[in-house]
């Protein structure tokens, strides 16, 4: 009875916490819900605006330990990754851990002392690491963030926006162990007890990430994942009170509103093109990738194929034919590359008989 009474409980919790709402009504003062495949973003709430990011911070710090380092190698923890201010997995100087359980210290615990520790094995110094976390962040696109330190305290130059923040943690949830890590609920690490400070991960079905973050200054910061038939979203809410209903709100909106769709398929014909002095005088233009976008019901996605409408011949088939665009309410949201559908060969002007010439003029 006891255990029935618990498991009750829990679930009541969940149904107050994410009592459906609108996400227009949420209370972060920025948020975004982006599409990893497509990148679009589904909901915008001022997602450029520059903030304070606190512990999420420690996304691109898991990140960059998972493509760069061996997570089964060990460290012995040195005395500058102990006592560190903040949430803390409690590292104690000189002993030894693997990169994997500093891992799970880093995204379940938050500990702060986890991030140096994991900063100094990979880098040296918090310096040289920060340099690496901007050079990824640089070649994520990741235009208005900037960091200092691998776990997010406060600094004047540490900053992020929910679109950046989507961005990152987009790519993140691609590395396996990067998701296994930050889906996981509760784990042991010697004699520590870890458990995820996402609440999602209980209260909402079919979420697997991402992390929590807060400070006085930064307010509550969450940034989510949740995969359901396949496809996966991440919602992003920066100084939000009500985090966990919100991000609720956001991705259930995310789901029921917009669809994956296959746009263009390898093959389809997206336009022809008229050629000037070649046989046959037109030829079709087909794409040579997939497009595949999020649309919701209402919207209806084009093709355009711009250009003048012709080239002179000859034209081989198979070959680049520049890009093809893809327009949402007459905008354009991607662009693919295609080639021509057909060989068109150069017409020869035909040759005059020289007895016929002299004949005619004599």
């Amino acid at each position: 009875m006891k255990r029935l009474f618990i498991g009750t409980a829990a679930a009541l919790l969940a149904a107050v916490l994410l009592v459906p709402q609108r996400a227009e009504a949420i209370s972060a003062k920025s948020a975004a819900v982006m599409d990893p495949i497509s990148g679009r973003l589904l909901f915008d709430k001022n997602s450029d605006k520059q903030s304070l990011i606190a512990s999420t911070t420690k996304i691109m710090t898991a990140l960059l330990i998972c493509e760069r380092c061996n997570v089964l190698d060990q460290m012995q923890i040195p005395k500058q990754a102990v006592g560190i201010e903040g949430s803390s997995m409690y590292l104690r100087e000189g002993e030894k851990l693997t990169l994997q359980e500093l891992l799970y210290g880093l995204m379940l615990s938050s500990g702060n002392d986890a991030a140096v520790a994991l900063a100094l094995y990979c880098c040296g110094s918090i310096e040289e690491f920060a340099n690496l976390m901007n050079d990824k962040a640089r070649s994520l696109g990741m235009t208005q963030t900037h960091f200092e330190n691998p776990n997010g305290l406060d600094a004047k130059n540490h900053y992020s926006t929910a679109r950046d923040l989507a961005i990152l943690a987009s790519y993140a949830m691609e590395n396996p162990v990067f998701s296994q890590t930050v889906s996981t609920k509760t784990i042991t690490v010697g004699n520590r007890c870890l458990r995820n400070h996402n609440k999602l991960l209980w209260l909402y079905p079919g979420a697997d990430g991402v992390k929590t973050g807060f400070t006085k200054a930064a307010g509550r910061i969450l940034v989510s994942s949740a995969s359901k038939s396949r496809r996966r979203l991440v919602a992003v809410t920066i100084n939000d009170p009500d985090d966990w209903r919100d991000h609720a709100a956001l991705l259930d909106q995310g789901f029921s509103q917009y669809n994956l769709q296959r746009i263009v398929t390898v093959g389809d014909c997206v336009g022809y093109r008229e050629i000037a002095g070649g046989e046959p005088s037109k030829v079709a233009v087909l794409a040579a990738e997939n497009f595949v976008y999020s649309v919701s019901k209402e919207e209806s996605p084009q093709t355009l194929l711009p250009g003048s409408g012709f080239i002179y011949a000859p034209v081989a088939e198979g070959a680049d034919a520049g890009y093809a665009y893809v327009l949402l309410s007459g905008k354009a949201v991607g662009k693919i590359p295609v080639v021509y559908g057909q060989t068109s060969e150069m017409i020869q002007p035909k040759k005059q008989n020289p007895f016929l010439f002299w004949r005619k003029h004599s």
